[in-house]
This record gives C-alpha cells, sequence and structure tokens, in this order.
C-alpha cells in the first residue's frame, strides 16, 4: 500500500497543496507551527475518517471557509483508489471512493491503513487509561467495522445514560427507564470487552519478539488486558452499582473504564519502570502494530512519523529507523541533521513553510 499523492483545499491553514510522495521515506520539515503536522491529519482522516489529534470536523476547516476537501490518492496491490473527503462545519462529512459516494463512512475503513506515532505516543504507558484505551481502539477501529460501529454505540448509550443520572433528581421517575439504556449498554459492551481480549492476544503473539529484540534481548513484555468488568458479572455490577451512578451522576461500570497493563519482567512498568523502559515498550507497541496491520489486510500501512524523532535518543532512534524497511513512512521533522548524522536513507524531502510545500526532490 503507497500514497501517491494527497490534495488539500481550505484544510487548516492550507489553502490548496498538491504533494507527490515517493513510496519510500518523505521528510517534511520546517518551524514548528508551519503545517507539518497537518498532512499527516488529513492522511489520517483520509484512512478512519477522524483526526488523530481529536479534533472536529470543523476545526480541520480553514478559518475563513465553510468547508475543506481532502483528496488522496493510494496505490494497492494492482488497483489504484482515489479518496475524496469534504469535511463541513455545519453539516457530516461526505467521502466518495474513485468517485461513488458513501452512504456511511465505515466504507471507507481497511481502504487505506496507517500507524501514526507522535511525541505523546512515547508516554502511552505512563499516561492515563484513558490514553491507553485510545490507543487500541484506533487500532480496532481501523481493522474491525463491526467494533468501530459497537463503539459508537456504546459511547452514545453511555452519555444518554449520564444524562438520564443528572437529570435524575430534578425528575425521579427517570429512574425506572435506566433498565432500558442498561440491555442495550450490556449488548455493546460485552462485544467491546470480548474484541479488546482477543486483540491483546494478537498483540501479545507479536511485541514479544520485537521487544525482547529492541532490549538486547535483557526484557520479556507482555500487555495484560484489564476490563474493568467481566462479560459473566457485567449485569450483576451494573445492577449493584445503580445507588452509586445515581449518586455520582456518572456510569462507573463498563469497558469505558477498562485499562492495559504492561509487564517487564514481572514488573508493571506502568508504576516501576523507567523513562527508556516504558519509551522501548511505546517502540514495541506502534513496530507491533505494523505487525498486525499486515497479518490482518495482507498489506502493508502506511507509518507517518510526527516529529516523533526528536524526542527519542540516538539509539532509539536507530531502533526505529531500522526496523520500518520496506513501508512508506512520512515524516515531520524541524531538521535534518539527525538524518544526516544517522546516514538514514532519504527518498524525498519537503520543505514546509506557512501552509506551503517546496521541494520533493
Amino acid at each position: 500500500m503507497v500514497i501517491t499523492s494527497l490534495e488539500l483545499t481550505n484544510f487548516r491553514n492550507y489553502d490548496s497543496l498538491k504533494i507527490d510522495f515517493d513510496k519510500g521515506t518523505n521528510i517534511l520539515y520546517g518551524d514548528n507551527a508551519q503545517g507539518k503536522t497537518n498532512v499527516l491529519e488529513a492522511i489520517y482522516f483520509s484512512a478512519t475518517t477522524k483526526s488523530h489529534k481529536g479534533s472536529k470536523d470543523k476545526e480541520a476547516v480553514n478559518f475563513n471557509c465553510e468547508e475543506a476537501h481532502i483528496r488522496t490518492n493510494l496505490s494497492k496491490g494492482q488497483m489504484d483508489y482515489r479518496i475524496d473527503m469534504h469535511l463541513r462545519k455545519n453539516k457530516t462529512k461526505a467521502i466518495a471512493i474513485n468517485g461513488q459516494k458513501c452512504k456511511k463512512a465505515a466504507e471507507l475503513l481497511g481502504l487505506l491503513n496507517v500507524v501514526v506515532f507522535s511525541p505523546e505516543d512515547l508516554s502511552i504507558i505512563k499516561s492515563s487509561p484513558a490514553y491507553r484505551r485510545n490507543f487500541v481502539d484506533r487500532e480496532l477501529c481501523q481493522i474491525n467495522k463491526s467494533y468501530l460501529f459497537n463503539l459508537d454505540q456504546y459511547n452514545k448509550i453511555v452519555n444518554q445514560r449520564n444524562k438520564l443520572l443528572k437529570d435524575y433528581y430534578n425528575n425521579p421517575d427517570l429512574k425506572s427507564t435506566i433498565g432500558v439504556w442498561d440491555e442495550q449498554l450490556l449488548d455493546y459492551g460485552k462485544k467491546i470487552i470480548e474484541t479488546r481480549r482477543e486483540f491483546v492476544k494478537k498483540l501479545n503473539d507479536i511485541i514479544y519478539d520485537i521487544h525482547y529484540r529492541l532490549s538486547g534481548q535483557k526484557e520479556e513484555l507482555t500487555v495484560i488486558y484489564e476490563p474493568n468488568v467481566l462479560e459473566e458479572d457485567y449485569e450483576k455490577s451494573l445492577s449493584y452499582g445503580i445507588e452509586r451512578d445515581l449518586r455520582m451522576k456518572n456510569t462507573g461500570t463498563g469497558p469505558h473504564k477498562d485499562d492495559f497493563g504492561f509487564m517487564v519482567n514481572s514488573i508493571d512498568i506502568r508504576k516501576y519502570g523507567s523513562q527508556g523502559q516504558q519509551r522501548t515498550a511505546a517502540l514495541s507497541l506502534k513496530l507491533a502494530e505494523i505487525e498486525i496491520l499486515k497479518n490482518i489486510t495482507g498489506d502493508t500501512p502506511v507509518l507517518l512519523l510526527d516529529d516523533v524523532l526528536s524526542e527519542l535518543d540516538s539509539s532509539r532512534q536507530n531502533l526505529l529507523l531500522n526496523n520500518i524497511g520496506g513501508v512508506q513512512t512520512i515524516i515531520t521533522c524541524t531538521g535534518l541533521d539527525d538524518f544526516i548524522d544517522h546516514r538514514f536513507e532519504i527518498n524525498k524531502v519537503f520543505k514546509v513553510v506557512n501552509g506551503s510545500i517546496e521541494g520533493g526532490e
């Protein structure tokens, strides 16, 4: 899988842009706040329909405009595809593949697979459980359309249930309707728990060898799924917790409270790991993510490195760069010194200056 070109109109700080990528390594460099990350965000939109930064559609539209257009051309196997996406401030997004409008955004998923790696991901091990859940959800939503549907439905139901819990004290009769929401919560929630458990099994099959190699054959990494509640206990826990939920005005049981543990040589590195151990584990996660996508889709994803190399020491830079051969890579950075010092092969270089791009040689 290779992205051949990207065209933007009124997206973020780009009034108009056309950029042709190489199938190997592409570097976008320039000062901060010039628009480098915006290019990666547009690609991520084309792959997942969402921003990797968590932004809303309207926030990606140029300030003075009502809509933005992203066109991504890619080659996959023997086929070429064109993804068109219109982001609109006051309407839902419109998506088309090869000129054919998608009835649902989920129809796009799986056509373009990407792995994005940003400085924030280096802190995934020590960050909050929400950040680790988001990592797993982003991955699963790319490879499993059913999971995307179940997660969206579950989140909507949690929000509706929370609203009901907040309105309860003004209208106590609402308590009788909670059971209706609980039935749906259990249905979608159990499916999410099951899928996450299966994902962690696949992740462990791959990440152990990667981390063992990256750590110089010194560390053994295991990812642990820590569900907030087991499927067989879910209904009972939800029922027992109703008075607490009413008091707290929030749903306290379910997969939206899950976490994931990272054990290195039987030590929980979320709490007791050094920064070096945590960063090496984060690298292992990203490399495992690439392998999982390869195994499931039979194709190689596109790797997006968003100014992450500047956050790594030279040894971990080399570990990452030496393990991404054969993957189309688009890298943002503030300078080229690191690549020159490490004699890293560069296929195309682009300079980004205030919403315009120069170069491409």
